[in-house]
């Protein structure tokens, strides 16, 4: 198993004082980004380890309504911002009840009032955009409270839209020595298709999983 001093050096921030949206996924050989609905079955005790680094180096955890639902989250002693725009989830949940760690919603001026007025109670919410939400001005919003290095852990909807948007400038992706086959998904949808270029940093080969760790590349002509 690669020792954890290790992984802190190799996923070690290259510009700490910067902004930075860093995404984290774990796929099948064959490309499926989940198994029964969930990714925590793709992984390992390594994969949790590298995980658990790429947590310490990020201020905020950024997720999606659904892969909070999916995952749960709860008892997360770090900062998340929750990315919804239907606000369809329960301010009882575990992701706001269970840690003392902040909580922000990020949704837009268009969202339910009312679910708006609920999640108050348990976060602080951020309108970014009128009828959709900014992704640009969430990060702002993030980084105005000191929340500068974003780690991304989906869903794959967001990621399409981080990407979209030109906001992804690293991934991190553990490759589990598995074939799922069925109907999983990929670990990004929704974008309109286009070249992204990535320039690899690492490939570390753990005892069954490889971790690769990808930043920006040169820009497509």
């Amino acid at each position: 198993m690669i020792e954890r001093d290790d992984l802190k050096a190799a996923y070690a921030i290259e510009r700490p004082d910067g902004r930075g949206v860093r995404m984290n996924f774990v796929v099948s050989l064959d490309g499926a980004s989940t198994l029964e609905e969930h990714s925590g079955g793709l992984g390992d005790a390594e994969d949790q380890r590298v995980m658990s680094v790429l947590r310490e180096t990020a201020d905020v955890l950024l997720v999606g309504a659904g892969t909070v639902r999916a995952e749960g989250y709860g008892g997360l002693p770090m900062p998340l911002a929750l990315v919804s725009g239907s606000l369809d989830i329960d301010p009882g949940h575990q992701v706001f009840t269970d840690t003392d760690a902040a909580r922000y919603v990020i949704t837009h001026a268009g969202a339910p009032a009312a679910r708006r007025e609920a999640l108050a109670a348990v976060a602080e919410v951020l309108v970014c955009g009128e009828d959709a939400i900014d992704l640009e001005a969430a990060l702002e919003a993030l980084a105005a409270r000191g929340h500068t290095q974003v780690l991304c852990e989906g869903g794959p909807y967001l990621f399409g839209e981080l990407m979209h948007a030109d906001l992804v400038d690293e991934l991190c992706l553990s490759l589990s020595p598995v074939l799922v086959g069925g109907d999983a998904g990929r670990i990004l949808r929704g974008a309109p298709e286009q070249l992204r270029r990535m320039r690899l940093v690492h490939a570390l080969q753990g005892e069954a999983m490889l971790f690769l760790r990808y930043a920006r590349g040169t820009p497509v002509a």
